[in-house]
């Protein structure tokens, strides 16, 4: 299965682990490819024997955090487990399935890492690429009256979302703060969003509306609350994870760190099942290096009109028989998402034009 990658600021595209800040030749990506292999065979078939390192027998485990070099690895019981990475494992990350070995109690070594679903990445502040959540299967968009919502933002979520097949969802939060006729106008707004099939949520944790309808859509699902600084995050999650706090103290006792980092990425189970990421680091999310093809599936309504203009280097904009903006005209197609579109195109084309 090819990994697929959520984009957030920039994202190269590279599947398999890799040697952090090294290029690896292929014999020696063939070789690693082997040994996980090897591993994740054992640790399926329970094998019971010792290495000569000492190590206990490997097992599978999920990457609740990861604080600096340390990964809070959850084991089969659900015990936390420190553990550091083989060197050759690249950068794991918050929802990553890996086999370990027990070096003591509650420590270990990561070995290998089970192919991915899916990554969400993004820059830190040098600028390097840092994952934030492996394996996810939905993204949950939240958005509120202030700050205002941004169309061309929640399409380049929508972008991103579609580039890597898993399912998405808006949440329209804090709607308590909002009169009727207000509420309607911005629910207008996002028509066209429902129209092309995502799903549109009103919710508000002050008086506890929508939390049931967004428990059962997160249900069974590994899923990342995103949006901007201010549109109720964190209180949704609260609300999600009555026992958060228990939780964060664990993971802090097995960091060894004392008290917990909001600065990472942190995996807890839903009550009803499923698996939710808070990662407050999460703010912005800016489309990295993808293709045409990518962008296109992000604007579904736009499909039967892609390739039917009288240019074939159209550009949507004021050239004669555009099919987009004959779209457009007819009502098939929202003039804000065809403008989106022309702009994330632009910024496309700008990104992968030869520099002379």
């Amino acid at each position: 299965m090819k990994e697929r990658r959520v984009f957030i600021l920039d994202t190269p595209r590279k599947t398999g682990p890799a040697l952090a800040g090294r290029r690896l030749t292929h014999r020696q990506k063939q070789h690693i490819e082997r040994l996980q292999d090897r591993r994740r065979l054992r640790a399926v078939q329970g094998a019971e024997t010792l290495e000569q390192t000492g190590l206990g027998p490997e097992q599978t485990g999920l990457v609740i955090t990861h604080h600096g070099a340390v990964l809070i690895v959850e084991d089969g019981e659900g015990g936390l487990n420190r553990c550091t990475v083989r060197q050759n494992l690249g950068r794991l990350t918050c929802g990553d399935q890996v086999i370990w070995q027990a070096s003591g109690m509650r420590e270990g070594v990561v070995v290998a890492v089970s192919e991915r679903r899916s990554l969400l990445t993004r820059r830190d502040y040098r600028g390097q690429l840092r994952p934030v959540a492996a394996n996810l299967d939905a993204v949950a968009v939240i958005l509120a009256p202030s700050p205002e919502p941004s169309e061309y933002l929640i399409d380049r979520y929508l972008v991103a979302i579609a580039a890597i097949g898993v399912q998405g969802l808006l949440v329209l939060n804090k709607v308590d703060l909002l009169d009727a006729p207000a509420l309607a106008a911005l629910c207008d707004r996002l028509m066209p969003y429902r129209q092309i099939g995502y799903p549109v949520l009103l919710a508000s944790s002050r008086i506890v509306q929508g939390l049931d309808e967004l428990r059962t859509w997160l249900c069974a699902r590994t899923s990342i609350l995103v949006g901007q600084s201010g549109v109720g995050k964190s209180s949704l999650i609260k609300a999600l994870l009555p026992d958060r706090q228990i939780r964060i103290q664990a993971v802090s006792a097995a960091t060894g760190h004392g008290a917990h980092t909001t600065s990472a990425s942190t995996l807890y189970h839903l009550p009803n099942g499923g698996h939710l990421i808070d990662s407050p680091g999460v703010r912005s999310f800016e489309l990295g290096e993808i293709g045409l093809s990518e962008l296109d599936r992000g604007f579904p309504e736009l499909t039967a009109y892609l390739g039917r203009c009288r240019f074939s280097d159209c550009r949507h904009a004021v050239e004669p028989d555009c099919a987009l903006r004959d779209a457009v005209a007819q009502g098939a197609v929202h003039a804000q998402r065809l403008e989106s579109y022309r702009q994330l195109r632009i910024t496309l084309d700008t990104a992968t034009k030869p520099k002379t």
